[in-house]
């Protein structure tokens, strides 16, 4: 029998501390994310801070002395190449990604990419296809897209190949198309990108335009079987909440929901956890990331914080006595630093259950010890890699 029936995995998107032993490789030495908020704007999470996250970074506020916290903390070092969502959210899972997805962020997609993807579409040519936010983006070509049809393609330092479209220029049914047949045409081989992104909008004009909800991520699966395929094979059920099933291109997953935004994804969580018959709920928090760190804005960043740290004595309250809930992240995206890409850092982890157990959990050598611990509850381990920690707890 598990020692805990059910896992509540909640991935707080580019919450990381700082501190990756690697992060000059990456062109991120002294990468800090939460640090360098609380440096800039102040970061205050009583909650989050009372469940260990204050013993692994420097928040403001009181210091929980060891014997106070209320679950397992520690850090964790990413051991795969890259710092993209995919990549730290397979590491997670329990799968290590050697070589990292390819990326263009300096020099855009070449010639033929280009060639493939107009073949795809019918235009005459596209529009972009540089490294750029999307918010800008859409300010800087919307209208012209508007007169030619032509869609926006653009990335970032993500291994991504995004294309925009305006819903009354390009139905989305249209756009999701375009973007299925680059996934399995043009973006392939060594072109072989992480997600290809299809992003709607709507909106009369720049400083108007919006993205709509039609958002859709064709992804490349994992390359390996992750400890959600383990769970499924043995007869387990997983649910996906926010952009998971996406990210795993619903491999070993039951079902998913798809809220817009972080509270409505903790609304998702909440609904699914009174609920029967999920044995892992794996939850991705995005708006951090998405609308904060991409946007180098700390203010609206720790602001994105503190709400969700209002949310968690509603998730703790709803945990039944044999849930466990662990909280980290999937990489940084230090608002602070330079550019506007994800950065190389650690990032935390927290475990609580009902017992309340204090225990030092660390410095861990890869993400992969989620999935060791998650496998080893539910007897369906060992994974190729990763240490489990449940028996810390």
């Amino acid at each position: 029998m598990p020692r805990f029936g059910r896992v509540l995995l909640v991935v707080l998107d580019s919450v990381g501390i700082g501190g990756a032993p690697d992060a000059l490789a990456y062109g991120d030495q002294g990468a800090d994310t939460l640090g360098h908020i609380r440096a800039a704007v102040g970061l205050a999470l009583p909650e989050l801070a009372s469940l260990g996250l204050g013993r692994v970074t420097a928040l403001d506020g009181p210091v929980p002395a060891p014997g106070a916290v209320r679950a397992a903390y520690g850090r964790m070092t990413e051991r795969s190449a890259g710092k993209d969502t995919m990549t730290g959210h397979f590491e997670l899972a329990g799968v290590v990604t050697e070589r990292a997805y390819p990326t263009y962020t300096h020099t855009g997609f070449p010639p033929d990419v280009i060639a493939a993807f107009n073949r795809v579409t019918g235009a005459a040519g596209v529009l972009g296809n540089v490294a750029a936010s999307g918010t800008e983006i859409l300010d800087r070509l919307g209208l012209e897209h508007a007169r030619t049809g032509w869609p926006i393609v653009y990335t970032s330092g993500d291994s991504v190949f995004q294309v925009a479209a305006h819903e009354g220029v390009v139905p989305l049914a249209t756009l999701h198309t375009w973007c299925a047949r680059a996934r399995t045409e043009v973006l392939v081989g060594a072109h072989a990108v992480a997600r290809v992104i299809a992003r709607p909008f709507g909106g009369p004009g720049p400083g108007r335009y919006e993205r709509t909800k039609g958002r859709k991520d064709f992804a490349l699966p994992p390359p390996a079987p992750t400890v959600l395929d383990r769970l499924h094979g043995a007869g387990r059920t997983v649910v996906g909440v926010g952009k998971i099933g996406d990210i795993f291109s619903m491999r070993g997953i039951a079902r998913n929901t798809k809220g817009k935004s972080n509270d409505e994804c903790v609304d998702d969580l909440l609904a699914e956890m009174a609920r029967p018959g999920a044995d892992l709920i794996f939850v991705n928090l995005v708006d951090f990331d998405t609308l904060y760190g991409h946007r180098n804005d700390p203010a609206g960043y720790r602001d994105c914080l503190a709400a969700f740290d209002r949310r968690v004595p509603q998730i703790l309250a709803a945990m039944r006595e044999d849930d466990l809930l662990i909280l980290t992240a999937d990489h940084g995206n230090d608002p602070c630093y330079p550019g506007t890409d994800h950065t190389r850092e650690q990032v935390p982890l927290l475990a609580y259950h009902r017992g309340r157990p204090t225990a030092d959990l660390g410095t861990r050598a890869t993400f992969a010890d989620v999935a060791a611990t998650i496998a080893e509850n539910f007897g369906v381990g060992p994974l190729p890699v990763g240490t489990s920690f449940l028996g810390a707890m």
